[in-house]
């Protein structure tokens, strides 16, 4: 439609100029040039409310006709058999054929053939003479003849031959959306792989900038893929490897390690990272990586470890530990009697209280640690944890005013926070807790306690744990004894037994809880007491996996 419009400006335009130069008006010109407009518009409106291609095929045949009539009409008023519009009708048959995509070239170039041909025959034998509209051909009859002929052949030739090259334009097209379809189909497939797999996968360019993180990488590590897209891949996953730098882009050989790195959240992970070279036709082109979480395999690792060794120690402690009590009571006895027959002398005397005090403190140890290595069964029961933390808090408080320059602030939850607890066990936790704060606020701080619900997501769904948690203001715990502070007898104190966090550890994990840390040397520690609200909720922990402490 457009096309034929500009055809029809362009070509009867500077005709019906020329004739204007001349003085002469030319009525046929400017009716057929007002004709096309008007029937353009009118077809542009019948196109919008065309929707079946059924009807779009009626549609062109119109235009065709109506375009054949035109160029007819143009013919027999500029000279018929000799107007030089009529290779119009060429125009007429290629649209033919291209528009429809079908082979019907050859058939409208066989229709204008007759069309003209009508023409020729009527001006050639002078049936329309008397008429103004078709003038008598000054032609001889051979070169009547040789004109149609001509004029007919092309019409032929360029029928068969658009309509030949439409179809193979039409087989090329339809072909090669079959194969573009194809790739997006395997395109589409290799993506659902990525997406599927369980490991995180991501890829790099040449540099190791990152290009892709399929979502299994992103619920690994936290980070969306617009947050590491063009970052290095080794300071997304904080892998920096000991010796010469080594370009992050290039890796030759498959490269399998385990690295510490850390999730969006602040939280420590453990990845088993394997790095291959992402080969383009025998050229690297990046690298592609797959990783998988390792940290609840790490921790449970851990934790076996730590049951196996305080199996063994209990076993072993239990039995020396009485051993060792029986004879320090009979000589803390034996003390005591000496004691009265030393008499006056001072020194004497000095030196008794201070063998009967470090004899009661070894039996204090040795108590502590028998209760660390063989604890009571608990005694569970229905308890609101802020009335018990509040219970603990009087004794907290009371010890808070003996201690120069510390203060307490509690934040507890509006609401009960109800759990299945050992209430005896639990105060035992929260006062080493706070026994713990205030011996690392030497020189004074404040003690924040508070209390609140949280929901996390274990084995697919989201269960209520119970945080308490205690925040000093202290010296701060550095990062080498981090996996020290719950170990029996670990203790950066010039006094102490080192059992106190290790007792703590030891309750809320019997209560299938877990413990997180957080601490900069400097600005503090906070230790988060989570425990379950239900007993369900526990035996999902205990086996689905807990959160590992959360270390800065």
């Amino acid at each position: 439609m457009g096309l034929r419009v500009v055809i029809v400006t362009v070509m009867l335009g500077l005709s019906l100029a020329f004739h204007s130069t001349r003085g002469e008006s030319a009525p046929t010109f400017t009716a057929l040039i007002v004709f096309t407009y008007a029937v353009t518009i009118v077809y542009a409106l019948v196109l919008r409310r065309l929707t079946s291609p059924a009807a779009h095929t009626v549609f062109t045949w119109v235009q065709l006709a109506v375009d054949s009539i035109i160029e007819t009409v143009l013919i027999v008023r500029t000279g018929g058999v000799e107007s030089p519009f009529a290779v119009l009708y060429v125009v007429t048959v290629a649209v033919a054929s291209l528009v429809p995509y079908r082979r019907v070239g050859i058939l409208t170039g066989a229709a204008c053939t007759c069309l003209f041909g009508g023409i020729t025959v009527i001006q050639h034998f002078g049936f329309l003479q008397a008429s103004i509209w078709l003038p008598p051909s000054e032609l001889e009859g051979a070169e009547v003849l040789q004109t149609f002929e001509v004029y007919g052949l092309a019409f032929l030739v360029v029928g068969f031959l658009s309509g030949a090259l439409a179809d193979q334009l039409h087989h090329a097209d339809q072909s090669l959306r079959e194969k573009e379809q194809g790739l997006t189909r395997l395109q589409v497939f290799h993506e659902s792989i990525v997406r599927s797999i369980s490991s995180g996968v991501f890829t790099t360019d040449e540099e190791g900038r990152i290009t892709s993180f399929n979502p299994a990488a992103h619920e690994v590590t936290g980070y969306p893929f617009a947050d590491v897209q063009g970052r290095l891949w080794q300071d997304v996953f904080n892998w920096h490897p000991e010796g010469p730098a080594q370009d992050p882009g290039v890796i030759s050989p498959p490269l399998r390690f385990e690295v510490d790195c850390f999730h969006a959240n602040g939280s420590c992970l453990v990845l088993g990272m394997t790095i291959s070279p992402l080969q383009e036709q025998g050229t690297q082109r990046g690298l592609v990586g797959v990783f998988k979480d390792l940290t609840q395999i790490r921790y449970l690792e851990e934790e076996m470890r730590r049951r196996e060794w305080l199996a063994s120690l209990g076993e072993m402690s239990a039995g020396m530990a009485h051993e060792i009590r029986n004879p320090l009571g009979a000589l803390a006895g034996a003390m005591q009697m000496l004691r009265q027959d030393v008499g006056s002398d001072e020194t004497s005397q000095r030196l008794m209280d201070i063998a009967i005090r470090e004899a009661r403190r070894l039996d204090h140890i040795i108590t502590e640690f028998l209760q660390y290595a063989r604890p009571p069964a608990l005694n569970v029961a229905q308890q609101d944890l802020n009335k018990v933390l509040a219970d603990t808090l009087d004794l907290i408080q009371h010890e808070a005013r003996s201690r120069t320059g510390v203060s307490i602030a509690s934040r507890l939850a509006p609401g009960p926070l109800v759990a299945q607890v050992d209430q005896d066990q639990l105060r035992q936790v929260f006062w080493n807790l706070a026994a713990n704060a205030f011996d690392a606020m030497p020189q004074g701080g404040t003690l924040t306690i508070a209390t609140g619900l949280r929901r996390v997501e274990v084995g697919g769904r989201r269960e209520d744990v119970i945080e308490i948690s205690f925040h000093d203001s202290g010296e701060g715990i550095p990062k080498q004894n981090f996996d020290k502070i719950f170990l029996p007898f670990f203790t950066t104190k010039k006094e102490g037994s080192g059992l106190g966090l290790a007792q703590v550890h030891r309750i809320v994990e019997l209560h299938d809880g877990w413990i997180k840390v957080e601490s900069e040397v400097g600005a503090g520690a906070k230790f988060v007491v989570c425990l379950p609200q239900s007993p369900e909720a526990g035996v999902r922990l205990r086996h689905e996996g807990r959160e590992p402490w959360k270390r800065f």
